[in-house]
């Protein structure tokens, strides 16, 4: 073959190695601001090459807001936060038209959501309507005020969090807005030398609002991403993994302690991300291996337990670490 035919698939693979490595880069820049945390921010970054949202949970203090913050600064892409409340309105959120009084005529302003990266913080604070306002952002990447629809950004992901032990004055997320997350990520607590650290950075002079300071740099942005997005969608899935990714998600629909089983979206939703993984990792197939590894975060939230399991104790972690065990794995 001469050089000439050559070129084209040589640059191709160049460039998806080089966007690979500046992924990967971008967990070592999080991590000069945030401790311990490594597989949340991987979990983040596989999101935002199956062009998914994330919902994270964890106590307050474990820095849900900084590691989006980061992960932000490391990408060179825009972010917002909004702090969702009891009174928070649905134009809050989306935008609204406004009237202007040089003009006579009403323009549209547009809210939080458009931007790279959302940071909805505390989601199940405000009430269902306000929660709903999302639902298009996040499943079409647009919104529609007044008749017409207005594009998002690209990338955009909606990193929403919750606090996982306190329910008082909460509206829990419906199962069908939960389906629409990729994943769910649960940060937690630091270990002790983790924490130590933590404790040493503040000492040392650290400040979470100067991430600039903390040496956080822009190692990627959003050309890499969609150079990672092609090489994604042509990482191999063999039939075997695709009737494995069913045999699980079929088994949660039987299984006495779940109300709720995963549906197909879950399915889909679990092949897109162990192929993102597959590529983070190296390879140019999906493994079995990659399949349990994004199995808990890719479908904890998309079942129900009995009422009987729940009084009991059970664990949505441990029922879909039985499942995962007693599925025949593929050779």
């Amino acid at each position: 073959m001469s050089e000439q035919g050559s070129s084209p698939r040589v640059l191709d693979h160049m460039d998806h190695d080089s966007a690979r490595q500046a992924l990967l880069d971008v967990r070592h820049e999080v991590a000069k601001a945030v401790v311990g945390q490594d597989a949340t921010v991987t979990g983040m970054l596989i999101a935002l090459l199956s062009q998914g949202h994330v919902l994270l949970e964890g106590v307050p203090g474990v820095a849900k807001t900084l590691l989006v913050r980061a992960l932000s600064a490391a990408l060179s892409l825009d972010t917002k936060r909004v702090q969702f409340t009891p009174d928070l309105m649905p134009g809050d959120v989306t935008g609204s038209l406004v009237y202007d009084s040089h003009t006579s005529e009403f323009t549209f302003r547009e809210g939080p959501v458009f931007t790279n990266i959302l940071l909805a913080d505390e989601i199940n604070r405000t009430p269902p309507k306000t929660q709903a306002s999302l639902l298009e952002a996040m499943e079409e990447r647009q919104v529609s005020v007044d008749g017409v629809s207005r594009p998002l950004p690209a990338p955009f992901l909606v990193a929403a969090t919750q606090n996982p032990v306190e329910y008082e004055g909460t509206y829990p997320l419906p199962e069908a807005q939960l389906d629409r997350f990729l994943l769910k990520l649960t940060m937690p607590l630091p270990g002790r030398q983790d924490e130590m650290e933590v404790i040493r950075r503040h000492a040392a002079g650290f400040d979470p609002r100067d991430l600039t300071a903390a040496g956080v740099r822009a190692v990627a942005g959003a050309a890499d991403l969609s150079k990672a997005r092609q090489a994604v969608a042509s990482v191999a899935v063999d039939p075997e993994i695709i009737g494995y990714i069913v045999d699980l998600v079929r088994a949660t629909r039987s299984a006495p302690s779940f109300l709720l089983g995963v549906s197909p979206r879950g399915a889909t939703a679990l092949l897109n991300t162990s192929r993102s993984w597959a590529w983070l990792s190296g390879r140019s197939f999906v493994t079995p291996d990659d399949v349990k590894a994004l199995a808990l975060p890719c479908l904890r939230h998309r079942v129900a337990l009995q009422p009987e399991a729940q009084m009991d104790g059970v664990r949505v972690d441990d029922v879909l670490g039985s499942i995962l065990a007693s599925v025949p794995v593929p050779r």
